[in-house]
């Protein structure tokens, strides 16, 4: 007889903090697995509590909701199939990341995490004591025998001593309960790390990655199988909720998967940065239950990517923009801010702001008498439109949505508490030619679970005229910044690689463009801490990839060989 094994692999999102919620979804996979025959199923790390909890894990109350949750869970286990659910777990004082066995009926057994992050995104040593090394979980099979999983929860699988102590204590296959957040170049990443494991155990392993948005973070799922032979059996979607079962058996003293689904993961780098602004979108004002979204459309490229990536996560009837027009505003901008709205089916409002402005002008005329206009006055625009989107938000309830790119909030080119001013950013991890990449993207594809039109929804002119804020007559960026390409090759090097200036003029970029782009970056940290959270697209977002001091008396220039 043949020794077989059904494993589901649950690819669900939950919410965190929403303990009973998050056990409704734990409840509900676990019937779909019973259905389908599975003798275990399996759901991402701290599935119970949702991830990452950050200190909210360390109130006694909440870990008690989390232990009580599993409790409840366990007696749907008593004719099977077993369960493994990611959950805090407190232990002669100690708190750990654990993945928990729930079987036959009881909380029978668990494995902590021994492994813990503390880079980028991630200060799990903060809130988690580590756990030894794991053993094998053992399972009886119809035939007498044990199969031995050996279960590593996320991190575990990044280093090279879980996987191989698993194997030397008997493991049949590696299982990994992952909450793994997307960013391009992390996706390729868990691949390469998954067939070293593979390589260096002779094991087959199963991934399973949580799906869903969570503040800042996005996590796509995209949960996989690969065999001994490094070759990918089954792999579940991306960037929604998926559940996967596959079939494993012995078969020439050790174990396999049957070729199961697979289904197909975006290979375009902007199709998975798309993906993931929607679906982080939509999470975020979902789960904190806005009705919708205001953003104020300008005609330019960011707004115009901006709605279009909301009415995709939302809905054209959750959306609502407003073109704010001043004296500087085009009569081309206003037709273009028309265009994309009807394209989009979202509502549009004409609301001018020139009486506004010159009444704060009127207002601050005696303060500076004899002073010529300059940057503030721009200011006063942008902190008008600000204004009167918040007032949307507080009237109707919709949150306001940011429409500034990561280029300009690089450098700060953008205005504190105007067009800053808001809740979320769906391009703060983008650069400036990003966004024109996924302009172009969007025209020509829409998402599968999109919930906006087909076809172009982004005007061509708005893709072709050179980016202005039309904050003063004849403005454009270029004015004030170098051309995007040049500003963002260097960007990428400072933020993403931390490369030397000494590096990218070796490069070939000129050396007072590097040196007055480094400058700028510097200056601008104390309006990046003030900015409102957006999605991670990038190895390196601003926020809580990258925390640098505000005060800072340290120049990166000065240090140049």
């Amino acid at each position: 007889m043949t020794s077989q094994f059904r494993i589901a692999l649950a690819q669900i999102n939950p919410t965190v903090g929403a303990v009973a919620e998050n056990a409704e979804l734990i409840r509900r996979s676990h019937a779909e697995a019973k259905a389908a025959g599975a003798d275990l199923v399996v759901f991402p790390e701290l599935s119970i509590a949702g991830y990452p909890p950050e200190d909210l894990v360390l109130k006694p109350a909440f870990q008690g909701a989390c232990r009580n949750a599993l409790e409840r869970l366990a007696p749907l286990t008593a004719d099977g199939p077993a369960m493994l659910v990611g959950s805090p777990w407190v232990e002669d004082g100690q708190l750990f990341n654990a993945a928990v066995l729930l079987q036959g009926g009881v909380v029978e057994s668990h494995r902590l995490k021994h492994a813990l992050p503390n880079y980028g995104v991630f200060d799990e040593v903060r809130v988690f004591d580590q756990g030894p090394i794991p053993s094998p979980v053992p399972f009886a099979l119809a035939d007498g025998s044990l199969l031995r999983v050996g279960l590593m929860v996320c991190e575990d699988m990044w280093v090279e001593d879980v996987a191989e102590a698993l194997a030397e204590c008997g493991a049949d296959l590696l299982l990994v309960m992952n909450g793994s957040p997307f960013d391009v170049e992390n996706v390729e990443a868990r691949l390469q790390q998954a067939v070293a494991r593979i390589t260096e155990t002779d094991l087959p392993l199963a991934y399973l990655n949580q799906v869903g948005g969570q503040d800042e973070l996005c996590f796509d799922g995209a949960s996989f199988v690969l065999n001994k032979d490094r070759r990918l059996v089954a792999q579940a979607k991306t960037f929604v909720e998926d559940f996967l079962v596959t079939d494993w058996e012995a078969c020439d003293g050790g174990w396999t998967c049957r070729p199961g689904r697979i289904e197909t993961a975006p290979e375009d780098p902007n199709a998975a940065r798309y993906g993931a602004m929607v679906l982080a979108l939509r999470d975020y004002v979902t789960k904190n239950r806005f009705p919708g979204v205001v953003l104020g459309l300008s005609g330019g490229i960011d707004s115009a990517l901006s709605a279009a990536v909301a009415v995709d996560a939302l809905g054209p009837e959750r959306v609502h923009t407003l073109m704010l027009p001043s004296r500087f505003t085009s009569e081309a901008s206003l037709e273009d801010a028309k265009a994309c709205a009807e394209a989009l089916g979202c509502r549009l409002d004409d609301v001018p702001i020139e009486a506004t402005v010159d009444a704060i002008a009127r207002t601050l005329e005696p303060l500076f008498d004899g002073r010529a206009p300059d940057t503030t006055e721009e200011n006063v625009q942008s902190r008008v439109r600000g204004l009167l989107l918040m007032a949307i938000s507080n009237k109707l309830g919709p949150m306001v949505l940011t429409t500034g790119n990561k280029s300009e909030m690089s450098v700060g080119y953008a205005t504190l508490y105007g067009d800053m001013c808001g809740g979320y950013s769906v391009l703060k991890d983008a650069y400036k030619t990003t966004v024109f990449e996924l302009c172009r993207w969007r025209n020509a594809h829409r998402p599968t679970d999109a919930l906006g039109p087909d076809g172009p929804v982004i005007p061509e002119r708005v893709i072709q005229k050179p980016p202005t804020a039309e904050l003063r007559d004849d403005q454009k960026d270029e004015d004030s910044l170098p051309p995007y390409p040049v500003l963002d090759a260097i960007l990428h090097g400072l933020v993403e690689g931390e490369r030397h200036v000494g590096d990218l003029i070796a490069d070939g970029q000129d050396g007072d463009t590097v040196r007055r782009v480094v400058n700028l970056l510097d200056l601008a940290e104390y309006k990046r801490r003030q900015a409102p959270p957006g999605v991670k697209l990038t190895a390196k977002a601003f926020g809580r990839d990258r925390r640098y001091p505000i005060t800072n008396a340290f120049r990166h220039v000065r240090t140049e060989p």
